[in-house]
């Protein structure tokens, strides 16, 4: 009989899914929130085509904690040296971050490497000087609510999520009240930057706090793992994983390289956070699958619902962008909700539509890529990843190369394209797991049980 039935894969993934869901209207808030202060278009472009790719990018090799940790912090030893090294990552990666926005390097970065706007850079530098505590709190952060997910407590993962929303958009009311008090109109990228920081640092104290009980009560309970995690077993796991998130998030600011090159580069780019923000929210339906994969698959029986559960997100999410596209739920989201003009308006509600497959491809990425995690083969993970890379950068080439179509819609396919090839690798490559996987279950649930095998 199957043990992980579809109502405990739900429990176990709606927490995480609310998580990424409060995580996915950061950015819709805070870009309605710059879209109705001065100079929006431009505010918005440092923003979404500078500050955000770039600090993602820095922080890509921190990313993949959360499933390192769901997956690895079984017992006290295995998860000191995941966090010897969350620890450690943690400050270098600051450090860079850090010498990006306050020395000169930014200018070759920004001007020369990602060819953005000249109106755009200040903007954005002064963005990246504010956003300097993003990497280490999101390393501290993920690390701890990977521990949370594998001891049976997703449920303080979205409460940690709704504490840093809470947080960002309070430190974004003082900012815009302490800037009207003393009369003066504080620009649209500090507004933003600060709430974001504001938020990441509220949700890493949070998770520090929420996962004591686990470390002090639950986990010396649990049997040490035999044999032990050791640092050449730890980097064989992680590393592909590293790897991964840093290509992965590579392609962010290509996208915008390639964009800025391309017919109405700054209204293309002013939109981008905005529709990046609305198929991130429903993305994250997907983005949150994938720990609930990792944690549930090991039990006998899993493998069954576990694709059926796929199967039905696929279809919701999928169903919900269609409905939003083709309906005036996307004015009243991008004209109401966000703030755009008319004109920027139509055009995210156009580009909408070349965004319709990507939130049910995330949902199959996330199936296959938590299989493959939890049978630590990260390394197809990373071909998976090289896959969309080179699918996606294609395609944005030949975009900016002709300069035919508008770099919105351009960027948005490339995207979805490039994703549709990394499903299709992983699902190629993961197909050995899923035999095995399926065979074992077989096994285990044909077997008679100890009460039969005794008379």
């Amino acid at each position: 009989m199957t043990k992980v039935s579809l109502r405990r894969i739900f429990h176990t993934w709606w927490p995480l899914a609310a998580s990424w869901l409060f995580m996915g209207t950061e950015l819709p808030m805070i870009s309605a929130v710059m879209a109705r202060l001065a100079n929006p278009k431009i505010h918005l472009a440092a923003y979404g085509g500078v500050v955000f790719p770039i600090a993602l990018i820095i922080e890509a090799p921190i990313i993949m904690l959360l499933a390192a940790s769901t997956a690895l912090s079984k017992d006290w030893v295995s998860y000191r040296k995941g966090y010897r090294f969350m620890m450690w990552a943690g400050g270098t990666l600051t450090a860079i971050h850090f010498a990006i926005a306050y020395t000169p390097l930014f200018y070759p970065v920004v001007q020369n490497l990602m060819g953005v706007p000249d109106e755009i850079v200040e903007p954005a530098r002064l963005g990246m000087m504010i956003m300097i505590p993003w990497t280490w709190t999101i390393a501290y952060r993920r690390y701890h609510q990977g521990v949370l997910i594998r001891f049976g407590h997703s449920r303080a993962v979205g409460l940690g999520t709704a504490i840093r929303l809470a947080s960002n958009a309070g430190m974004m009311a003082v900012v815009i009240g302490a800037g009207r008090l003393i009369g003066v109109d504080v620009p649209g990228i500090v507004v933003g930057t600060s709430g974001i920081a504001a938020g990441v640092i509220s949700e890493a104290i949070y998770a520090g706090i929420a996962v004591r009980p686990v470390l002090r009560r639950e986990m010396p309970q649990t049997p040490t793992v035999s044999p032990p995690l050791t640092w050449p077993a730890f980097f064989d796991f992680y590393w592909p994983l590293a790897v991964t998130a840093l290509l992965n998030l590579i392609v962010q600011p290509m996208g915008s390289a390639a964009v800025s090159r391309m017919p109405l580069a700054l209204d293309s780019l002013a939109v981008w956070p905005v529709v990046g923000g609305l198929t991130f929210m429903l993305r994250s339906m997907g983005f949150a699958y994938n720990e609930v994969v990792v944690a549930l698959l090991d039990e006998p029986g899993a493998l069954r619902n576990l694709r059926q559960f796929t199967g039905l997100l696929f279809a919701g999410v999928t169903a919900a962008i269609v409905v939003v596209a083709a309906t005036r739920l996307s004015f009243l989201w991008f004209h109401t909700v966000s703030g755009l003009d008319a004109g920027l308006t139509a055009l995210a509600r156009n580009g909408l539509w070349a965004a319709a497959l990507w939130p049910g491809l995330s949902v199959l990425q996330n199936w296959f890529q938590g299989v493959i995690v939890n049978q630590r083969k990260t390394r197809v993970i990373t071909e998976s990843v090289i896959v969309f890379m080179g699918v996606t950068g294609a395609v944005l080439v030949w975009g900016a190369a002709t300069a035919a179509f508008v770099g919105l819609y351009v960027g948005l396919a490339a995207f979805v394209i490039g994703q549709a090839a990394q499903v299709g690798w992983l699902w190629w490559r993961s197909r050995p797991l899923f035999a095995a996987l399926q065979a074992r279950d077989t096994a285990l649930l044909t077997a008679p049980s100890p009460s039969c095998a005794a008379d």
